[in-house]
């Protein structure tokens, strides 16, 4: 019997999360920078960067 599943499953799925969240953090930062408000939409993009990563690992990893 061969487990198909990789052993590290929960590890890729954390780190998709923190990389689109800081993937996200990082364009509102660049977006911010160019509007005037660098803080407010790095924050705006940390939001989104979590609702995205969830979404992402939801599709992904949804037997673990």
């Amino acid at each position: 019997m061969t487990n198909e599943r990789p052993p590290m499953r929960g590890a890729v799925a954390g780190s998709t999360l923190i990389a689109t969240t800081l993937l996200c953090a990082a364009i509102g930062l660049g977006l911010g920078a160019l509007v005037g408000a660098p803080a407010l939409l790095a924050i705006v993009g940390v939001f989104i960067g979590f609702a995205l990563g969830f979404r992402l690992v939801y599709t992904r990893f949804k037997d673990i």
